[in-house]
């Protein structure tokens, strides 16, 4: 079940936005979201909080600078998702323009699995490295580092995920939720950890007269590196994200990107021109994503460090092409967990586990979060971890108010020994599991789910921006609501209206078509992925878009639910 409910807006709170000059509709969307005053959405770079609030950063910028004086080799560790790949060409191209020699390696998912192993410590010493650097994963690795420092490596670890009991005893780590650290922005993505480290290393050259006889790098260049990577991860856009956010918006909106980024825009169709977050997090982001899914995000990380546009082109193709296969892959496997699910009942549990044998353990992530979509329960879904079948690898997807990583924490602590792996955030989380375990881990996810959510909290609330007076149902008000920034934590407007359904059809057989009627206006609605009809009259909620089409630009609601 459903509910959708209108946001509360205080009126004291958005006649002070509305007098301070904010369009009157901005002024409601923004206080209902618990904005006070202008300052606070304000996106000038100026208004970032300073590098060093961040704990470590003062021993990690000692450690880059000292290795580049004395011209020691780094090599970037990184992760396989866009965060993971944004963060290293971040760091690469950052490091490059200082001067360093810097290159990369990415664990592929399958041979080496997630974060800084022995494993990866013993093929990057192979490349006689002075110091292993990691982007978005380190935190957790303590066998790592200690393998790195058996071979006399440095390590400097830069991540964004909560850490465990124990902390790698690596030469600097700079982590805002690491303990102790007093940075007030906790929802940094890996890619934004990684740029601050490059902001506070150009200051410290800076003190060691490094730009005495030569320009500063310019590091805001990377800034759409950042923005990418940031909302790709689905963290929280606090004022400090939105900054970030909308500063990489601005400069490839402007046509000051990455060729890769570039090319990304034109292969998933996309004006940048007209670049929004819906872009990077829908369109961009899954591209990039389906590489380090089905195969090897090298491929990511070369499409976004190459200056070379034909090279860059031609990679992006390719990623088209496994995002393709990827979708193809989680339709099958979506509508065989919906099946194995036809009969069960959701108000009879309070989370889902699923395991398939033949499942693609680069996928069950996406299926994870589409299943908790439609079941609105913390879900984990299972695939084979290696060729034997003794292991399984299992990706979490969570709702409000269930804390995922804290929930697969506890059942490490009551059930000694049934995880051998696990790490994450609230709302999505990863583990690793043998194979003959996986009905007892159902059993002990299910009880916790049980304890921690009751009736309300399983529920689906749908909040919504209220009415929307008919003045602005106009391609014009689309376009200022998307040159805004809109993500995780500070969602996008999506407004309630009833509505006459003067017509309804199916489109390729998934997608629902409507006319609307409001008063003497009509018009044109989807709901993606619906198939079941609308009654006569209907209380919609949906999102405003625009529909280019033979340059002409229309106004287009998209459903995000109905209740009628």
């Amino acid at each position: 079940m459903t509910q959708i409910i209108p946001r509360l807006a205080a009126p004291a709170r958005t006649e002070v936005l509305i007098r301070s000059g904010l369009h009157p509709v901005l002024a409601r969307l923004y206080a209902a979201r618990g904005i006070c005053h202008t300052h606070e959405v304000e996106t000038h770079f100026a208004r970032l909080i300073a590098p060093d609030q961040l704990k470590g950063m003062s021993a990690a910028t000692t450690l880059l600078a000292d290795t580049l004086q004395t011209g020691g080799k780094m090599i970037v560790i990184a992760d396989y998702d866009c965060d993971g790949a944004t963060a290293c060409a971040l760091a690469v191209r950052g490091l490059r323009l200082f001067g360093a020699q810097v290159d990369y390696l990415v664990p592929n998912r399958f041979t080496y699995g997630y974060g800084l192993t022995p494993d990866i410590v013993a093929l990057a010493a192979q490349r006689e490295p002075k110091l292993l650097i990691t982007v978005d994963n380190g935190i957790a690795s303590v066998d790592g580092v200690a393998a790195a420092t058996a071979l006399g490596l440095d390590v400097l670890i830069t991540d964004h995920h909560l850490p465990g009991a124990t902390l790698p005893t690596a030469r600097a780590i700079v982590n805002p939720n690491q303990p102790g650290c007093t940075f007030t922005s906790k929802n940094l993505a890996g890619v934004g950890v990684m740029f601050y480290v490059l902001l506070a290393l150009r200051a410290e050259l800076r003190k060691r007269g490094a730009f005495n006889s030569r320009p500063e790098p310019r590091l805001d260049s990377l800034l759409d590196l950042v923005a990418l990577g940031t909302v790709a991860d689905v963290v929280k856009l606090d004022a400090n994200n939105r900054i970030l956010v909308a500063q990489g918006l601005a400069r490839i909106r402007s046509g000051r990107m990455q060729p890769g980024i570039a090319a990304l825009f034109r292969v998933a169709g996309r004006d940048a021109k007209c670049a929004s977050g819906f872009d990077l997090g829908f369109a961009l982001g899954p591209r990039l994503n389906a590489a380090g899914r089905l195969a090897d995000m090298t491929l990511g990380i070369e499409c976004l460090l190459t200056d070379d546009v034909g090279r860059a082109w031609a990679l992006v193709q390719q990623l088209d092409a496994i995002n393709r296969e990827r979708r193809e892959i989680e339709a099958e496997m979506q509508q065989t967990a919906f099946a194995e699910l036809s009969e069960v009942d959701p108000s009879g549990c309070a989370t889902l586990t699923l395991f398939n044998p033949s499942w693609h353990q680069g996928v069950i992530g996406i299926v994870a979060g589409r299943l908790k979509e439609r079941f609105f329960r913390p879900t984990i879904t299972f695939a084979p971890a290696d060729d034997g079948g003794e292991l399984v690898k299992g990706s979490g997807r969570s709702i409000p108010g269930f804390h995922l990583r804290d929930a697969l924490d506890l059942i490490s602590k009551r059930h000694t020994g049934l995880l051998i792996q696990f790490g994450g955030h609230a709302m999505a989380a990863g583990l690793t599991l043998r194979t003959v375990d996986v009905p007892h881990f159902k059993q002990a996810f299910e009880a916790i789910g049980r304890e921690w959510l009751g009736p309300n909290a399983l529920t689906r609330v749908l909040e919504t921006d209220g009415d929307l007076e008919e003045a602005y149902f106009t391609p014009q008000f689309v376009e200022l609501l998307d040159n805004l920034v809109w993500g995780q934590g500070f969602p996008a407007p999506i407004f309630s209206t009833e509505f006459e359904i003067a017509s309804q059809a199916l489109v390729k057989e998934r997608h629902l078509k409507l006319q609307l009627i409001r008063g003497r206006h009509r018009y044109q609605a989807i709901w993606f992925n619906r198939t079941e009809p609308l009654p006569a009259r209907a209380l919609i909620a949906y999102r405003l878009v625009r529909d280019t089409w033979n340059g002409v630009a229309r106004l287009q609601l998209v459903v995000e639910h109905a209740l009628g």
